[in-house]
């Protein structure tokens, strides 16, 4: 029996919001760029090992600034039937915010809960923050 799940996690950002946003819709393919570290070419490395993961943006609302990325193939699919990234951004007072969410079905229940990549996606974003305040 297939569990599905969802976990969120906010990150502060003090680049404008819309430049993270823009730059995840238009060219995420730059991340290596940004982040090199964490990111080589198309290959993750992220809890001390090398993994892989191939998206497709499903969805893309530039009102919300929301975009939807779709795993379609890589290691998160070896234990997730399936498995979809979401980025929104947003303005509280002067502070600004990235939000991911990680919406996932285990292909059991003895899977653990993401976190690790949710920790990836938020170490990114802190990079491709930094990127924009050189």
């Amino acid at each position: 029996m297939a569990t599905t799940g969802k976990i969120s996690r906010e990150v502060e950002i003090k680049c404008h919001r819309h430049l993270v946003f823009e730059l995840l819709k238009h060219r995420p393919h730059d991340t290596s760029i940004v982040d090199p570290e964490r990111i080589e070419a198309c290959h993750l490395v992220f809890d001390g090992a090398k993994g892989t993961a191939k998206e497709i943006i499903e969805e893309i609302d530039d009102e919300l600034h929301k975009i939807v990325f779709k795993v379609i193939e890589g290691d998160i699919l070896e234990v997730h039937n399936s498995f979809s990234f979401i980025l929104m951004t947003k303005d509280v007072g002067d502070k600004k915010f990235v939000i991911w969410t990680i919406e996932f079905e285990k292909a059991n229940p003895s899977i653990v809960d993401p976190t690790s990549y949710l920790d990836l996606v938020c170490a990114i974003t802190g990079n491709i923050d930094s990127h924009f305040l050189k």
